[in-house]
């Protein structure tokens, strides 16, 4: 039979080593968010993480709808883009790297 400084000892090993798998299943987690997000072109305020998300932003969110840019092309999965300034979604990104024209995801009937 154990005793307890040997059942304490074995405690101890077994939270440690639960920290260190939750590290590491953490640190997974934050690399395929951070794919999926490259991936996908997202924003944090796509995710409802910008400065707009938080309380008392009910003047910066009705700012902000009320300048967000016309879609002006739609990609191959329904995705959307103004065309404006700044870094291009990934699927337009891709998509030219595929040797496709922008205009071919223009928005015709605006």
């Amino acid at each position: 039979m154990a005793t307890y400084l040997e059942l304490k000892e074995q405690a101890e090993k077994l939270l440690a080593q639960a920290e260190k798998m939750r590290e590491q299943e953490i640190a997974d987690t934050i690399a395929d968010i951070k794919e999926k997000v490259r991936l996908y072109g997202l924003t944090a305020e796509d995710l409802g993480l910008g400065r707009s998300s938080g309380p008392g932003t009910g003047r910066a969110k009705a700012a902000k709808s009320a300048s967000a840019a016309a879609v002006k092309y739609r990609g191959p999965n329904g995705e959307t883009w103004g065309g404006g300034r700044g870094r291009k979604p990934q699927w337009v990104m891709q998509a030219l790297k595929d040797g496709r024209n922008i205009e071919e995801f223009a928005v015709r009937g605006r």
